[in-house]
């Protein structure tokens, strides 16, 4: 049975994109750099008198810069604050951008945040913020909604590809890294969603219960180093958080962030997760965003008495301070050039860092030349690059290679690189004999269609407005994959080209509340929107396509399937071309996207059974993942080597050529643990996740990924902090000293191997005996990221905070005295190294 399109996808695409309807598609040249030697984020001339100029506003302009707006100029940002101009205040647009600037113009889309949180290296995270941050200003924005770093909980949940992995401590020093580098450029960063937005199932509703112990060890550390690091704005999460919204939440956003952390910035909302006025201010939430459909009040509030104008005064005191502190008022600062090559630099650099290789039996990787003379590569994702996730996160690069092409560019000559789809994404035009339809314009009269298939030079003229109603008839039983394809369609809610079956819309392409589309894009480009569907034979369905285009873009639309019996042959022809082949190389993905978690584990689209085939029909089967989170592997035993690159951005296909064929070698870590089961999970009970009546429990406290698994002696696909080389490390001389406060930690690391790479050692804490509250075996204390040459030995030393000898008890910091066991090795099953050491 079809099922309805998921409705919550993404509230602030609807802004966003409302916004950029009207919008310039070209980003104007008027560039300037900024002056060499300038600090960025430091005003450009003299430092305004804040307060003086608080004192000049009226209470409408102040309220005014307190909710967003209608951008009349937009450049298809997520956000708007209209200024004051009379005064100096600039308007304020905001832009979305986990990998990239999400705005009408393209940008560099860089590798998700997960891949930057494999790399384990908090200067690359600077950099991956500092190319953002360039960029940003170069396109015409002045926030960035991002860096977010929610603990990924739920392996499923929707955005975990945009976030910084399952680790407190790893989350905290890459987002501290990265928005040093975003705001290093003038642009203020907005660390996100604060607080425990850890999936996106009823996100704006779910009630999560949790401890203060497990929130401050577990969920907020991040958010507090991204304070110590100077972020210019929060961003409040959609969630309760023990029975109060997020986003009028005292004790989150002013007992914590403000009165203990002394956070001297903004607090924003979610797009409309705002549930009320004046009790959402007091509570210290300074904006909301998009519109002021509860802020828009606040005057009436003051002139009626129910709240104080100084209360108004404080939030927008906060706002202009950021707004001074990077030399936004009177006149603004001077912006900088783009610079595309060093953004699709810095996106290979980190698509390179963050490779995982997580198997690498009788070592298939890297290809030799005899692989490469006779390579079969299988999926969807190895002709058609899946770049990034979807949603807010979404960005759109000005061109992104495929990596069957980059492989063949690379392999060079004398290569022999055959491919096959293995899963049909695409299928084929529904033929005429399965359709009984008539097609009427907008005002016109219906006439008799065979089918809907309006691509190319047959697309339908721009601006046009169509329907085509009937029926479909399949002429077999089975499974089928019903498909809306189609460009061209102008923005709308609810998809300007749909399909709906039997009354129930089940593909909606572009649209901005819900829809399904595919991050993948047909062979012609076209976007890529539906279900699968179980039809019977013989028997006719209600069938509607409809479609509205954008004056000056053809309308392109077409509805295709992918047939039982094609989904069968496209598996067989993979599996059949594996065969003869000396290797076959197998592309897997998933989509991951805001506004919905993944309904389950595995991989999608009959993969498992594709790679099952594959490797069934060539022993030397490689998989390289395109996901953004972990998967399920019943195949794992039958392929030798797998390579998770992530979702890789636009440089993704050259770093993975280049990896596959020995240009490098991979030194990524996962930042998330793989598990072997779903019911192995500590979310796996229903009351934690998706929770029960509204309620989310997060009674697992701090045993989150690995401390789970470890706590609970649960043997997992792959462990956090796991990932292989094509060298081989060796550790040694491990001494352990007290150094302010924490511990110095020193060892040597040397390269055994014949190849020079990248090793990322991980120190990690044992609980003292009998700990006073429930503690993990084991928990991430520090790490280092070497590069290390075949024979070369390095002194690696990790410092341990004084926080990481820590627990959260009775409102404060308590220092957990005894013995404690010091670990050390390449991941947190791989142990190498031990030293038991006292902490007094």
């Amino acid at each position: 049975m079809a099922e309805a399109l998921n409705p919550s996808l993404t509230r602030r695409d609807a802004a966003r994109l409302l916004g950029a309807a009207a919008a310039v598609a070209a980003v104007s040249s008027r560039w300037t750099a900024r002056p060499a030697g300038r600090p960025a984020g430091r005003p450009a001339g003299r430092r305004a008198d804040v307060d003086a100029l608080l004192r000049q506003l009226t209470l409408k302009e102040k309220v005014s810069l307190l909710h967003g707006g209608a951008d009349p100029a937009s450049k298809g940002q997520a956000g708007y604050v209209p200024g004051v101009p009379r005064l100096g205040i600039p308007e304020i647009r905001l832009a979305d951008g986990p990998a990239g600037v999400r705005v009408t113009a393209s940008a560099t889309a860089l590798p998700a945040p997960v891949a930057l949180a494999s790399t384990f290296a908090p200067d690359l995270a600077r950099r991956f913020g500092a190319v953002i941050g360039r960029e940003g200003r170069a396109l015409g924005m002045d926030v960035l909604l991002s860096p977010m770093t929610n603990i990924i909980r739920v392996p499923q949940a929707g955005r975990n590809f945009e976030t910084l992995g399952e680790d407190p401590l790893l989350a905290a020093a890459l987002v501290a890294g990265e928005i040093r580098g975003i705001q290093g450029e003038g642009l203020i960063a907005t660390v996100k969603h604060y607080a425990a937005n850890n999936f996106e199932n009823a996100r704006q509703t779910i009630d999560v219960k949790v401890d203060e112990r497990t929130l401050r060890e577990i969920y907020l550390p991040p958010f507090e180093a991204a304070v110590q690091a100077g972020v210019g704005a929060v961003m409040a999460a959609y969630n309760h958080v023990n029975g109060v919204y997020a986003a009028e939440h005292p004790h989150l956003l002013t007992g914590i962030l403000r009165d203990e952390w002394h956070f001297g910035g903004w607090v924003m909302s979610d797009w409309f997760a705002t549930h009320s006025g004046a009790p959402a201010l007091t509570a210290g939430m300074d904006m909301e965003m998009p519109f002021g459909v509860n802020y828009g009040g606040l005057a009436a509030a003051v002139a009626s008495g129910q709240l104080a104008e100084s209360v108004v005064d404080t939030a927008v005191r906060r706002v202009l301070v950021q707004l001074d502190r990077f030399g936004l008022l009177g006149g603004g600062r001077p912006r900088p050039s783009p610079d595309p090559a060093g953004g699709a630099r810095t996106a290979k650099e980190i698509a390179l860092a963050g490779a995982v290789l997580l198997r690498n039996e009788r070592d298939l990787l890297p290809l030799g030349r005899a692989d490469l003379a006779d390579l079969v590569v299988i999926g969807p994702t190895a002709a058609g690059p899946l770049v990034g996730g979807g949603g807010s996160a979404r960005v759109i690069p000005a061109s992104a290679e495929s990596p069957l092409t980059a492989l063949r560019r690379q392999a060079g000559p004398g290569s022999r690189i055959r491919w096959a789809t293995g899963v049909d994404l695409e299928g084929v035009p529904v033929p005429a004999s399965a359709l009984a339809l008539r097609r009427a314009q907008r005002g016109g009269t219906p006439q008799a269609a065979a089918q809907v298939d309006h691509t190319g030079a047959d697309a339908l003229p721009a601006g046009s407005s169509w329907t085509w109603t009937g029926t479909l008839t399949a002429p077999e039983t089975g499974d089928y994959d019903l498909r809306i394809q189609g460009a061209g369609g102008v923005p709308s809610f609810n998809g300007s080209i749909s399909l709906t079956l039997d009354g129930v819309k089940i593909g909606s392409v572009g649209a901005l509340i819900g829809g399904n589309s595919s991050l993948i894009a047909t062979s012609g480009g076209l976007t890529n929107a539906g279900a699968t569907v179980r039809l019977e034979a013989g028997v006719a369905r209600p069938v509607t396509v409809a479609a509205t285009g954008v004056p000056g873009t053809p309308l392109q639309v077409r509805l295709a399937w992918v047939t039982p019996r094609r989904r069968q042959e496209a598996l067989r022809e993979a599996a059949a071309l594996a065969k003869g082949a000396r290797a076959a190389l197998v592309f897997a993905f998933n989509e991951g996207t805001e506004g919905a978690d993944r309904a389950a584990l595995a991989l999608p689209n009959g993969q498992d059974a594709v790679i099952g085939a594959v490797a069934a029909a060539n022993a030397r089967t490689a998989v390289v993942l395109n996901t953004g989170d972990p998967v399920l592997m019943p195949w794992l035993g039958g392929v030798c080597s797998i390579l998770q690159m992530w979702y890789p951005g636009q440089e993704g296909a050259d770093a993975t050529a280049t990896l596959l064929l020995g240009g490098a070698s991979p030194g990524g870590k996962l930042p998330v643990t793989f598990p072997a089961r779903a019911e192995d999970l500590p979310t796996a009970q229903p009351e934690r996740y998706p929770g029960v009546g509204g309620v989310a429990d997060y009674g697992e406290g701090v045993l989150v990924g690995y401390r789970h698994f470890d706590a609970h002696g649960i043997e997992p696909l792959f462990p956090f902090g796991h990932g292989l080389s094509y060298t081989r490390f060796q550790y040694g001389g491990l001494s352990v000293r007290a150094a302010g406060g924490g511990l110095s930690v020193s060892f040597t690391v040397a390269n055994t191997g014949r190849w020079a790479g990248v090793e990322v050692p991980q120190v990690y804490l044992g609980p003292p005996p009998g700990p006073p509250v429930p503690m993990p075996p084991r928990a991430l204390a520090g790490f280092a990221r070497v590069r290390l040459s075949p024979g070369e030995r390095r002194l690696v030393a990790v410092a341990v905070p004084l926080r990481a000898l820590q627990y959260w008890s009775d409102g404060r910091w308590t220092l957990a005295r005894g013995r404690r066991t010091v670990h050390v090795g390449s991941s947190s099953r791989d142990l190498r190294l031990r030293q038991d050491v006292t902490v007094r």
